[in-house]
């Protein structure tokens, strides 16, 4: 039986937070007081337990000594919890299992006790510690320095940039991130 979470919903001014790409399920167009179209962006969260598979499995009888392939394990650490869902909906769709927390602080109480992930992606400015101070321990730690690490911004900023990718992040997706961005950090670090 699958359990649902409320959904979060995100408004947006004609659509220019998401401008298509990251757009989950369109809601309803309509009218505020003013006369201003809205567009609204609806993403539902639905909790997956970690030990589950998120793949369907297809039975095949002929070759029974096929081992499964397990889906590579992303944690996904975002202050907001619109684009948190965004990022694991995404994540999720294409076949990753999808760890998302709050904060770098955290992302590394986790990473402690559960050294196996196979990528993060995290946003850039987070209260308490950045994505990119989150880079940085993760690199300096020799238990975690392998991790890929991906920094997301909204800003298009590019001395930020080149300072995260020095200090060894594997890639810089702006938001608001696109299954297009998806597809490109996953043909690079996890096949």
């Amino acid at each position: 039986m699958e359990m649902r979470v409320p959904a979060v919903v995100a408004g947006v001014r004609g659509g220019g937070c998401c401008h298509g790409g990251a757009k989950l399920a369109d809601g309803e167009e309509g009218k505020d007081e003013q006369g201003v179209v809205k567009n609204w962006t609806m993403v539902q969260v639905v909790p997956v337990d970690d030990n589950a598979s998120t793949v369907d499995e297809e039975e095949d009888n002929d070759d029974e000594e096929e081992a499964e392939e397990v889906p590579p394990y992303v944690m996904a650490v975002d202050d907001s919890s619109v684009d948190r869902a965004v990022i694991t909906a995404l994540l999720r769709r294409s076949k990753y299992r999808v760890t998302a927390v709050d904060s770098g602080k955290r992302a590394l109480e986790i990473l402690d006790s559960e050294p196996n992930v196979s990528m993060i992606i995290t946003d850039y400015w987070m209260p308490e510690m950045t994505g990119y101070d989150l880079l940085k321990k993760v690199k300096e730690s020799s238990e975690l320095k392998q991790i890929p690490v991906v920094i997301m911004s909204s800003e298009n900023v590019p001395t930020r940039i080149s300072r995260c990718l020095e200090e060894g992040a594997e890639d810089f997706l702006l938001k608001p991130v696109r299954p297009a961005d998806i597809s490109r950090i996953s043909t690079r670090m996890l096949q």
